[in-house]
């Protein structure tokens, strides 16, 4: 009797730690959210000592309310509040609809700022990085809207989605302790390559997770997180073809 009551616990207990993994993981999107963006973004903010465009302040409050939302959303699943969860799932639509639009538009003042600056080329070819980035965020996103009636690639799909974002965050650290001074511009495009592995660490997590729970890793990890990982190294090859600089090029043309 004592052995099954021991068993009981320590299915149940298995089944609450699994429950909660994606709020917990969801929690660690949100602080690495915050804490990448606090020496470039949020403490100059608080200071009064930052300074730019209201499409940038949006852009920043979309993308950080996203990390917000996400950790609620993966909270109301794990408490059992499914019909709550899926009520709040237009919200999430029309949140990641702004940030997609949102994105596109900093990427293109980003251009802008280094045209003003005498870095049209620079500009052009680092534009890829969040460019690419927002465009994998919204078709996995789409995948995960399309996989609601499957909650265990559904709930997959989101996290993928949210990790995808993070690169951004980890790198302002790289670039505030890292970068060699001199005047600001957009930086090589291979620097972004080393901090959004450190951001995909996290899915590394989420995998290992589901080895241990599942006895095998979960195909939205292995092939969406190939497919990441394959945007990120093709990033810095195109930004340096003569296809890329027209295409973005004209973007530019366009905005100015």
């Amino acid at each position: 009797m004592t052995t099954l009551i021991d068993d009981h616990r320590s299915h149940v207990s298995a089944a609450t730690t699994a429950r909660y993994f994606y709020f917990h993981m969801a929690l660690a999107c949100t602080a690495v959210a915050f804490l990448g963006f606090a020496p470039t973004y949020w403490l100059p903010l608080a200071s009064g000592s930052f300074s730019s465009t209201p499409v940038v302040h949006f852009h920043g409050m979309l993308f950080f309310g996203w990390t917000l939302y996400f950790a609620f959303q993966t909270w109301l699943a794990a408490s059992g509040r499914t019909a709550r969860h899926r009520m709040m799932g237009m919200v999430g639509v029309s949140l990641a609809t702004a940030m997609t639009i949102f994105g596109f538009l900093v990427a293109v003042n980003a251009m802008k700022r280094s045209a003003a600056i005498g870095q049209t080329d620079q500009g052009i070819a680092f534009v890829i990085v969040p460019l690419s980035g927002i465009l994998f965020f919204a078709v996995v996103f789409i995948l995960a809207v399309a996989a609601t009636h499957r909650p265990e690639t559904h709930k997959r799909l989101m996290l993928l989605a949210g990790i995808s974002l993070l690169d951004a965050a980890v790198a302002r650290w790289f670039l505030t302790f890292l970068a060699p001074p001199g005047p600001a511009g957009p930086p090589p495009v291979e620097v972004t390559i080393i901090p959004a592995f450190v951001a995909y660490l996290l899915l590394v997590a989420a995998m290992v997770f589901d080895w241990r729970a599942r006895g095998r890793v979960h195909p939205v990890y292995i092939y969406g997180g190939a497919a990441l990982l394959a945007v990120k190294l093709l990033n810095w090859p195109i930004s340096a073809t003569p296809a890329w600089h027209a295409f973005a090029g004209g973007i530019l043309a366009l905005a100015q």
